[in-house]
């Protein structure tokens, strides 16, 4: 069987600016918490499945619990359509 998500989300793109890592809580290239040194040129993104790396281009999405994940530009074109409020 196939299957489609029905329920809105909210979403934008990443493009780097201090004001995106200040809104998403972004971790760009440090060590951490639990002491893990991530690499200076990289961002990271916390979800629900863990700190996971995100890319200038790519989707941030804001699910209806007010959890976030990225998705990479071409999957978002390929499977998001925007909607009218």
């Amino acid at each position: 069987m196939k299957y489609i998500k029905t329920v809105p989300i909210e979403a934008e793109q990443f493009d780097g600016s201090q004001e995106l890592i200040d809104k998403y809580d972004i971790v760009v290239g440090s060590t951490m918490p639990d002491g893990r040194v991530l690499e200076p040129s990289l961002c990271y993104i916390k979800t629900l499945e863990g700190v996971l790396q995100i890319h200038v281009g790519d989707w941030i999405a804001t699910g209806i619990q007010g959890e976030h994940w990225a998705i990479a530009d071409d999957v978002f074109k390929a499977s998001y359509v925007e909607v009218e409020e």
